[in-house]
């Protein structure tokens, strides 16, 4: 004799309160953690993304800063500008030495005459 079960529209089932209440708080704790990860998930590809674009960002940055295409520190702007005028008085105090080495030069050929 084979022995099934027997499951029909009309099937009934006996449970009592306790193993009812227990089979209720077991679905919510399961739904609770599949609800916290699905959270966690969704946290950490949002930090992906954000590192991504903090990388993508660096990247560009070390790329370009170099290359003055992103601007330049005020210290970089004081520093020209100083790097300028210096150029300006040593191309002025040249000019004056050759003026002073010519002068020299004169004096000594008149001198010698």
């Amino acid at each position: 004799m084979e022995q099934g079960i027997d499951i029909s529209e009309t099937g009934k089932v006996n449970l009592d309160m306790k193993t009812l209440v227990g089979i209720v708080i077991m679905i919510m704790a399961i739904a609770t953690v599949y609800f916290s990860l699905q959270s966690k998930i969704s946290q950490l590809e949002l930090d992906v993304v954000r590192m991504q674009d903090a990388s993508g960002m660096n990247t560009e940055f070390r790329i370009k800063w170099p290359r003055g295409e992103l601007g330049a520190l005020p210290d970089d702007a004081v520093q020209d500008i100083n790097i300028t005028y210096l150029k300006e008085e040593i191309e002025d105090l040249e000019e004056k030495l050759e003026e002073l080495e010519k002068e020299i030069e004169d004096h000594d050929r008149s001198s010698s005459h």
